[in-house]
């Protein structure tokens, strides 16, 4: 019985009984005849072992030729039969996608073509494929039959000559005349109806998937001759469909970009481009998909997302600003797909960064330009308050940045880097943002602290090294960390040395130790000024045992400590004679104990309190070592007595400035008037008189007396000029030191190396300009630690 099984039995090639010559024609006839019926399915009336040894014989007796050329006439011939009698009829029907109505009466008829309908087109061609489906499933059946039966010459013949064997030729035959036959052209209405198909399915209509599927495995099997791994699907179908996807979504994209706001243009790309994936993935050859995925990034993506990003309604500013979220991740994905460095993306981040940056730094600068504009606060208060707002400011939008960088973008670093960049931008546009900086940290870690716990603790301070680090002057910022920290340690203002010490610690792990070293040294002088003032209690103990008056001295190191808190000629005082006396008691303690050293008394950060005798009761007052000297002029003046500005300033030697800040708060502040001015006003004038209020009054035992402005503040024009000049000091003998340190360790270097390698050690601490370097070079050349060559004037010589 004959089998229509894959599997093939081995058999012994039967014996040549019959030593005469074969009829070929009688044998074929007998062949082709069980080749008829294989066809008709009516296969199980044959003999397998006789075709099988009629083919043989026909081999055996040299007529292989003739068997394998008839073979190959019979299928075509057959295929031909198929094509016009089952295939032509249905293919007639869909051809165009058309359909022929009669119209008209009398004998006269008139035939138009009017278009299918949806569910006409997809029946019709639908029924097609699976026709042609059905007869390629036939014709396979078939040839696995003949090949079982031909399967003594596939291994002598075919192999030998090296011609397609049985199988494989008979494939080639229904690709050559099923699919390319030039009559009735099937395989072009098979490519149109799975190309309507699709375009049915991307209007939104449902299809047979499967037929199609079917249909598409069948042209992946048909190979092309004499052309390694092409198909009749990767050579005839697929640039058909790829052309006709390029004009769909040329389409596409123009009635997107004219109906679509950026979201909804998002949100149907990025379905286009799942429902391209699935298609491919569900029917299509998976070879297509690489190649309908570009065609569609090329056209919704790579052609139209500049305009989505920079849309005014829609566009990436809108999504930043309302916070669509998804929205941004989707137009990161669609970004990534068709440019690994996400360029047109990061530029417009970028760009909006920098303008939202620019509009906080603008807020800021019209409050320091006109701060008498600023409504309920004093002009140096305001100019606090703007400095706060913007470090807040700031702070905020490196968060919200911060969070779309992680929940829309991965954490992609490069984008990553151009946030960086963008807002080391526009915050060192502002040359007072090292200032800023410092007055958050200093209110934070002087009230702003209070009562967190350790971790909220730190995360306050992350935040603030968080912008430490896009600081370009970090010198700078150095300066005014300093002089507020000083305040701060001296002021007893401070709400915990190990929240100090962290914040050190921190900016240690960021810029060096060498950045922090004078700050720990603060630190250290606190330390050691408890000590000796320990010591020194002791010693009083032991020989003043009746003295009233207790007295603590910070004892300071000049090089740690701000120049302004270590130098005393701005901080001139004429003290009270027991207070004089107590000085005059601790130096020689302290000389005593440490020979060859100076004190150079500081009166400007101290404070004292003193016990005040009024009218009603007795009060304690915590005022300034100012405050306490000028208040101690009016012990020896009778009830009603006064003394004139330019008295106290006589009788005390205290600087302008400070008496002036002094008096404003003994005499002005309503809260705390200890002192009464005549005539009454906020300015202090030089022929203004003051008396002691004998009739204060407050409801608490002990009362703080603020110095005023002696809070948080900005500094004035006058002073931050004078930072510079400490700052660009500094500058100058840190550039040299960078000079002659390379120029030692190199000996010999060319002008402008140099200039990269000093600007390379000194970029950690501020950005130095190369005008500065060249200037100190020169300096260098003059003091002669380095010469320049006689042969290259561009190259310098270090000289021991």
């Amino acid at each position: 019985m004959m089998s229509s099984g894959k599997s093939r039995v081995k058999m012994r090639p039967p014996r040549n009984r019959d030593s005469g010559d074969v009829n070929f024609d009688e044998s074929w006839a007998v062949l082709s005849t069980a080749m008829q019926e294989m066809y008709r399915k009516n296969a199980s009336r044959l003999s397998y072992e006789e075709l099988y040894r009629t083919a043989y014989t026909l081999v055996l007796k040299k007529h292989a030729e003739r068997l394998y050329n008839s073979f190959k006439t019979f299928v075509a011939q057959h295929l031909r039969e198929v094509v016009s009698t089952e295939l032509a009829p249905l293919a007639s029907n869909t051809t165009n996608s058309l359909l022929t109505s009669t119209v008209g009466g009398g004998g006269v008829t008139s035939t138009i073509a009017v278009p299918l309908a949806a569910a006409d087109k997809r029946e019709g061609g639908i029924r097609f494929l699976k026709a042609v489906k059905g007869q390629w499933d036939d014709h396979c059946l078939c040839m696995r039959m003949i090949s079982d039966i031909l399967m003594y010459m596939d291994r002598v013949y075919c192999k030998e000559l090296q011609l397609p064997l049985i199988y494989d030729a008979g494939l080639a035959l229904f690709r050559d005349h099923v699919i390319r036959n030039n009559e009735f052209q099937v395989g072009e209405h098979i490519y149109a109806i799975i190309l309507d198909q699709i375009q049915l399915e991307r209007d939104g209509d449902i299809v047979d998937t499967s037929a199609i599927k079917a249909t598409v495995l069948m042209l992946e099997s048909l190979t092309e001759d004499k052309i390694d791994g092409e198909t009749v699907y990767s050579r005839s179908f697929e640039p058909k469909f790829l052309r006709s996807s390029v004009d769909f979504y040329a389409t596409e994209t123009d009635k997107l970009s004219r109906e679509c706001d950026s979201s909804q243009y998002l949100i149907k790309t990025e379905k286009r481009l799942q429902e391209e994936f699935e298609r491919a993935m569900s029917y299509l050859s998976l070879t297509s998909e690489p190649k309908i995925t570009k065609i569609v990034e090329e056209n919704l993506i790579t052609k139209n997302m500049v305009s989505v990003i920079k849309s005014d309604a829609s566009g990436l500013t809108f999504m930043i600003s309302n916070d669509r979220f998804d929205d941004l991740k989707r137009l990161y994905r669609l970004c990534k797909r068709v440019d690994p460095e996400k360029t047109d993306l990061r530029s417009a981040l970028i760009a909006r960064i920098i303008q939202q940056g620019g509009e906080i730094n603008q807020d800021a600068i019209e409050v320091l330009k006109h701060p008498d504009k600023s409504k309920g606060v004093t002009v140096q208060n305001a100019a606090t308050i703007a400095a706060f707002k913007w470090v807040e400011e700031v702070l905020g939008l490196k968060e919200k940045y911060d969070r779309i960088l992680s929940d829309t973008m991965d954490g992609d670093n490069q984008i990553q880097t151009s946030l960086t960049n963008a807002f080391s931008s526009f915050i060192n546009q502002i040359n007072r943002c090292s200032e800023f900086l410092s007055l958050f940290i200093d209110d934070n870690l002087k009230k702003g602290l209070k009562g967190k716990t350790e971790d909220e603790a730190e995360a306050v301070l992350d935040r603030a090294i968080t912008l430490f680090r896009y600081i370009t002057d970090k010198d700078m910022f150095e300066t005014y960390y300093k002089t507020h920290l000083a305040k701060r340690l001296l002021g007893g203002r401070s709400i915990s040395d190990d929240v100090e010490r962290m914040m050190i610690t921190k900016l240690k792990m960021e810029v060096g130790f060498s950045f922090t070293t004078k700050l720990e040294g603060m630190f250290k002088d606190m330390k050691v000024s408890n000590d000796i003032m320990q010591e020194y209690r002791a010693h009083v103990q032991n020989t003043d045992p009746e003295r009233t008056i207790d007295m603590a001295v910070s004892v300071l190191t000049s090089t740690n400590w701000p120049v302004s808190l270590s130098t005393i000629e701005s901080h001139t005082c004429v003290y009270p004679p027991e207070i004089e006396r107590i000085k005059r008691s601790f130096e020689k303690f302290y000389v005593d104990r440490h020979s060859g050293r100076v004190l150079t008394w500081n009166p400007n950060m101290g404070n004292a309190d003193i016990r005040v005798a009024f009218r009603k009761r007795k009060h304690e007052l915590n005022v300034s070592t100012y405050a306490m000297v000028i208040l101690m002029l009016f012990n020896d003046l009778a009830d009603g007595e006064s003394l004139t500005f330019a008295e106290i300033k006589a009788a005390t030697s205290i600087p302008d400035n400070e008496l002036i800040r002094n008096l404003q708060s003994l005499a002005v502040v309503p809260k705390t008037r200890i002192l009464i001015k005549q005539p009454m006003s906020k300015d202090i004038n030089a022929a203004d008189r003051f008396s002691f209020n004998l009739g204060f009054e407050s409801q608490y035992i002990r009362i703080k007396i603020p110095t005023v402005a002696y809070i948080n503040k900005t500094e004035t024009e006058t002073e931050r000029k004078g930072t510079m000049d400490k700052v660009d000091e500094l500058r100058r003998y840190q550039t040299d030191a960078a000079i002659v340190r390379i120029m030692k360790a190199r000996k010999s270097l060319e002008h402008n190396i140099l200039v990269a390698e000093v600007t390379g050690q000194l970029s950690s601490h501020f950005h130095p300009d190369a005008a500065l370097i060249k200037k100190r070079i020169d300096a260098m050349l003059e003091r002669e630690y380095i010469e320049r060559s006689a042969e290259n004037r561009q190259l310098y010589h270090y000289l021991a």
